[in-house]
């Protein structure tokens, strides 16, 4: 078993030698020695070489002729070697001699190409090197002819394109270098004429301004159906104004100037140096820094503009001149908006105007406050209209100072009412409070056309003639038509309905009424030295003012196109301002008459302890002072004869002026002499001054009864003596029992005495009948009459504690 095993072991490894490379052998025979059988395998290893070796004798038998033809065949072919050997030799060595020519050729020709090869090098070189240069050269013109945005355009076109194919030479290096500092030289220089830009608009703002407002004006002076002319330097106005035209002061132009052709803000200021700026920044990387340094430098000057002189109020070329400039600004501003491509937007500028509108309105205010001028303030409100439609052609909301002329018109109505109150003194001042002659026509004709007067009756009458009224009623009606136009001047181009303006004045005639001729009136009715006759002118007179009210109302309207009933339409005051005026200058009257009776009565020196004179056919004469005064107010009271009695006719004084004015006199000076005999000063009376007394009511009631003014029905104006004459009957008659007995009842001939005072008279007379009694106390007579006194006394105050209790 094991020698089998072994025999096929022996011959594994004959096949592994037989098939395996002789360097990978050994360890296929280290196998072999290393066991027991190495002996056995020899043998095994010698019958196969001698296998192997038959093998190779049969074929070496077998082409054994074959090879033996081949190596004649090979000594043939050797003869034929040697002689191509010859030939190829032969053919060699010409070759040789006739290459040596060619090889010197093929010398020359590489020599060539090397240098077109250099050459073409040295072409493409130069090719990348020429533009760098040629830039370069182009960045040096640009630069020394100024253009630096097409310098940096150049620059930047050398750095990313040039340079970088030209390779890496020295003067590239140097150019390369050199770029930094002159992108710093351009931006320098940029900046240096941006700041030259912005002082040339802040010098060229005022001119600027002046040329848009005056655009605006004469855009607003032509014909609505004219193509509009198109704003300064730009665009047609966004927002047509109102055309009608303000101050003639501010509106007045030559048609020369109306022609010609007016310049626009570029025409004016160069604005290229701010677009190169913007655009050198921009390719700098650096365009937000630009933007805020630009809109930081423009609040600048905003806030510079915005600054009112101190002295601008003063004139108005002042607040001209203070409106062109902000006028020049915002224009400027609006310019770049629309052309620098975002270096200011919609916002910025907006939030610049919201800025300036707050400062304007308060420098306005301010400034506006301290005129006292009417003209001065319609012709700022005129270049206000004027400022407010040129920067709303530009687009800029001005709702704010148009709110601000309605403020300021508060205002101008004030100074206006200052003016006109100087001016009705005036004319109060000057009137001669007389009727107004008229010698002819014509000069009828001109008083009614200055006052709606129409009388039939006084039209019939021949010349010479007079109108019932005196110069100030003409006058001030002319003043306050005048005073309605100065309003309307204001109302013009403020965009307000025809009910605003109606409304505003309205207003401002009503506060003219009511404040300031009401006050004039009241200074001219109450100021010293004021007769009787211009009290009762001054009646005349506003009685026909009043009546001319309505003749205001439809003047208003008729400027307004506003009727006069239409719904919330205010009404004037008028009727009630020369009512009040008309029964202030009754009331003057009234009072004026009284301070004069007083000045009469002053003079009464009743002698309270005469004695009564003896004779009873003997007729006590009246006082002297109660008869001056008498005919004192019968010649006062003939001023009123010439007044009518009702509104229709010539003066329109109501009669019961006159009336009123005669029963307050004839009341005053009965209550005047009851108070004379009531006064406590006055102890003692005598029955004597009493009938002193009832001769002098006497007089007043002769007066009264002959009718100084007309219109009393029957005994009426005796009512005013009524009191002090039953008082007197009472104690002259000494009818004391039919007092006391019929005291209270309608029927009572003395209903009008009062106990108390009729108590007060008799303690008086008992005083002097008690002196009477100490010196005369053996007389029977005056003894009986004190007691007749003490029984009357306590009678009446039994009588006053029944009425009281």
């Amino acid at each position: 078993m094991a020698s089998a095993e072994t025999a096929a072991e022996h011959e594994r490894i004959l096949r592994e030698i037989e098939s395996t490379d002789t360097n990978c052998i050994g360890p296929t025979l280290r196998s072999v020695y290393d066991g027991r059988e190495h002996g056995l395998f020899v043998e095994k290893l010698d019958a196969r070489i001698r296998n192997h070796d038959r093998d190779i004798e049969k074929m070496c038998n077998h082409h054994y002729q074959g090879f033996v033809d081949s190596i004649t065949e090979l000594l043939k072919v050797r003869g034929e070697a040697q002689k191509l050997k010859s030939q190829v030799t032969d053919t060699n060595r010409r070759l040789q001699d006739d290459g040596k020519d060619l090889l010197g050729c093929m010398e020359e020709l590489q020599q060539c190409r090397l240098q077109q090869r250099n050459i073409a090098s040295t072409v493409e070189k130069l090719s990348l090197c020429l533009p760098v240069l040629e830039t370069y050269s182009r960045l040096q013109e640009q630069m020394r002819a100024k253009r630096y945005y097409p310098a940096l355009r150049t620059l930047e076109q050398l750095e990313q394109t040039c340079l970088p194919r030209a390779g890496r030479y020295r003067f590239c290096s140097i150019m390369a270098d050199n770029i930094p500092h002159l992108r710093t030289h351009i931006r320098d220089t940029a900046m240096t004429q941006l700041k030259d830009f912005l002082e040339s608009i802040r010098k060229h703002s005022d001119k600027i301004g002046e040329t848009a407002i005056r655009q605006a004006q004469l855009q607003r002076s032509l014909d609505s159906s004219a193509q509009p002319r198109p704003l300064i330097g730009r665009r047609v106005r966004k927002e047509a104004g109102p055309g009608a035209k303000g101050h003639d002061s501010m509106m007045e132009q030559n048609e020369d100037e109306e022609e010609e052709d007016v310049p626009g803000a570029q025409e004016l200021v160069d604005f290229s140096p701010v677009y190169r700026c913007l655009h050198i920044y921009t390719v700098l990387g650096l365009r937000d820094e630009f933007e805020n340094y630009y809109r930081k430098q423009r609040r600048k000057q905003a806030r510079l503009v915005l600054q009112p002189h101190s002295n601008m109020h003063e004139t108005l070329d002042g607040y001209r001149r203070y409106f062109n400039q902000i006028v020049g600004f915002f224009v400027v501003e609006d310019h770049v908006l629309h052309t620098s491509q975002g270096l200011v937007n919609r916002v910025y500028v907006e939030e610049l105007w919201e800025l300036a509108l707050s400062k304007i309105v308060a420098a306005l205010r301010t400034h506006s406050s301290y005129c006292d001028n009417p003209d001065l303030v319609l012709d700022l409100k005129n270049l206000i209209v004027l400022f407010a439609d040129t920067l709303q052609g530009y687009g800029f909301p001005v709702s704010q100072l148009f709110d601000m002329l309605l403020e300021i018109h508060e205002q101008y109505g004030e100074i206006l009412l200052k003016r006109w109150n100087l001016t009705f003194r005036q004319v109060l001042d000057q009137d001669n409070y007389s009727p107004i002659p008229v010698s002819t026509e014509q000069e009828y004709k001109n008083y009614t056309s200055m006052f709606p007067f129409q009388d039939p009756e006084l039209e019939k009458l021949p010349f010479p003639k007079k109108l019932p009224f005196s110069e100030f009623v003409p006058k001030v009606y002319n003043q306050l038509k005048e005073f309605i136009y100065a309003c309307l001047k204001y109302s013009e181009d403020l965009h307000l309905s025809s009910t605003e303006v109606d409304d505003m004045i309205r207003k401002s005639t009503n506060l003219l009424l009511s404040r300031t001729l009401s006050h004039c009136l009241q200074y001219a009715i109450k100021k010293k030295n004021v007769g009787m006759a211009e009290l009762v002118q001054v009646i005349i007179n506003t009685t026909h003012l009043e009546q001319s009210c309505h003749f205001l109302e439809e003047f208003i309207s008729n400027i307004t196109n506003v009727p006069p009933d239409a719904i919330n339409s205010t009404k004037l005051y008028g009727t009630s301002t020369f009512k009040d005026a008309r029964h202030a200058a009754e009331a003057e009257i009234y009072s004026s008459l009284n301070a004069k009776i007083d000045q009469f009565l002053q003079l009464a020196d009743y002698d309270w302890m005469s004695p009564l004179q003896s004779g009873s056919n003997l007729q006590l004469q009246p006082s002297d002072f109660l008869i001056d005064l008498i005919t004192f107010l019968q010649s006062t009271f003939s001023v009123f004869t010439n007044l009518p009695g009702t509104p229709v006719q010539h003066a329109t004084l109501p009669g019961k002026v006159a009336q009123t004015a005669c029963m307050s006199a004839c009341k005053h000076i009965s209550t005047s002499l009851m108070q004379l005999l009531l006064d406590p000063e006055v102890r003692q009376i005598s029955i004597g001054v009493l009938h002193q007394l009832d001769a002098d009511v006497r007089e007043c009631e002769g007066f009264a009864r002959a009718g100084p003014v007309a219109g009393f029905q029957g005994d009426t104006l005796l009512l005013a003596f009524s009191d002090l004459r039953q008082l007197l009957d009472l104690f002259t008659q000494w009818d004391w029992s039919s007092y006391l007995a019929d005291y209270g009842k309608p029927t009572c001939k003395y209903l009008r005495v009062n106990p108390h005072a009729a108590l007060a008279l008799l303690e008086k007379m008992r005083e002097t009948s008690r002196k009477n009694v100490v010196f005369a106390q053996f007389r029977k007579s005056d003894r009986d009459r004190h007691k007749l006194i003490d029984t009357v006394i306590k009678q009446l105050r039994n009588l006053i504690a029944q009425h009281t209790s």
